[in-house]
């Protein structure tokens, strides 16, 4: 029998408008403690985005998205959060934000295959 981990993950969203607070889902994130598993993913929809507000700043958003995925990978290139254990720096990433990226609330789930279970979550929740 194959063993369940219990993960937690979060959708990453992009606010054009923060005063509005709408939002596009556009990637996920995944952490496990047991397996030492922090996974990070995202797509940018440009029309979608652009629909919410014509002038927001794809590149920006390219660029803080990049900072997200060397934080949640542990590059030294992320800086100071990115030396931090996974926990902590998946803690860190979902954390209430009132910028242009936030995420949702961390959701619990079990999984034999963290990595079959990412991809069914992010096809389902972001694409």
């Amino acid at each position: 029998m194959h063993e369940q981990h219990l993960y937690d993950y979060a959708v990453l969203r992009v606010v054009p408008k923060v005063e509005r607070e709408e939002f596009i889902n556009i990637g996920l994130m995944m952490f496990c403690k047991r397996q030492k598993y922090l996974r990070i993913q995202h797509h940018i929809p440009i029309e979608k985005i652009q629909l919410f507000d014509i002038e927001f700043d794809i590149e920006q958003l390219k660029i803080n998205l990049d900072s997200f995925s060397k934080i949640c990978s542990g590059k030294k290139e992320g800086g100071p959060i990115a030396t931090f254990e996974i926990a902590e720096r998946f803690r860190w990433l979902t954390a209430v934000k009132s910028s242009s990226i936030q995420t949702s609330r961390p959701h619990s789930g079990f999984s034999i295959n963290l990595e079959a279970t990412f991809d069914k979550l992010y096809l389902e929740l972001v694409l």
